[in-house]
């Protein structure tokens, strides 16, 4: 076998473990559909290690995420689809073709170029396999998480002119959905009443997306970022509950609010 730095060794590895005789139980039992939410989770993995600046973790997160690649050809390559060395192609043709400015001899000035480039090639790979979606928004993946997708439909659409011109009338639209969503709340229920809340709320979302891309936040960055702010201050707040001789569930909600303004405070103060 191979050395373990080279990918022949990997691709070996995944072989043996899909081997119909001699194989890993469990491997020889997966598909595209059941790896493939291990696909989307490795690279959330990776995303974090990257949040935490932590680099050894995102050596081993990466290659987990290169194993989910490997996986995905190895069962393609037993079907006869395509095999690793074509995926590896696949991808190095297409930066090659996406990047005619380094390949060939498209001049352009500064990335705003090269991003209006690549959407163009995009559309002609797209019009060459015979796509005949001519809207703005073709191509852009139904299998994205709703937030990316949803920003992604907002920046297409912006291209065409269809776009608020700064951040301060997007606030004004967040306010005016959330009105919205306090409406049906204060309603009489009725049997549609889930489907229009979350219409409504959705609505809502929506905005907040298009209000962090006006702003140059990455949306899944900064709900990273609330998600870990939010578990490292209920943690604080169980350590408080436990060093007073109780525990969360053992508080009503006031004293709850309590811990949770006494740890904002510590954390302010920066003790």
């Amino acid at each position: 076998m191979s050395e373990l730095n080279d990918i022949q060794s990997l691709l070996n590895i995944m072989a043996r473990l899909r081997d119909p005789q001699h194989g890993c139980p469990w491997d020889l039992q997966q598909d595209f559909a059941s790896i493939a939410p291990y696909t989307v989770e490795e690279a959330y993995e990776v995303a974090d290690a990257i949040d935490r600046n932590d680099l050894a973790d995102l050596k081993d997160e990466l290659g987990d995420l290169l194993l989910q690649v490997v996986f995905h050809a190895q069962m393609a390559s037993e079907q006869g689809a395509f095999d690793f060395g074509d995926v590896v192609a696949s991808i190095s043709g297409k930066m090659i073709r996406r990047h005619p400015h380094i390949f060939a001899d498209t001049a352009v000035d500064g990335a705003a170029d090269v991003s209006a480039n690549w959407e163009a090639i995009k559309r002609a790979e797209r019009a060459a396999k015979g796509e005949q979606d001519s809207s703005a928004l073709a191509g852009i993946s139904r299998g994205l998480p709703e937030w990316q997708r949803a920003t992604k439909l907002q920046a297409r659409a912006a291209r065409t002119g269809f776009d608020w011109p700064d951040a301060t009338p997007v606030l004004d639209k967040l306010r005016e959905e959330v009105d919205e969503v306090q409406a049906e709340l204060a309603a009489a229920p009725g049997e549609d009443r889930q489907a229009r809340l979350q219409e409504e709320i959705g609505d809502v979302l929506f905005v907040c997306a298009n209000l962090a891309r006006h702003a140059k936040v990455d949306v899944g960055s900064a709900l990273r970022l609330a998600n870990h702010k939010f578990e490292r201050r209920f943690r604080a707040m169980e350590a408080l509950a436990q060093a007073q001789g109780g525990s969360m569930d053992g508080l009503d909600l006031d004293q709850q609010e309590a811990l949770w303004q006494a740890v904002k405070q510590q954390e302010k103060g920066g003790a």
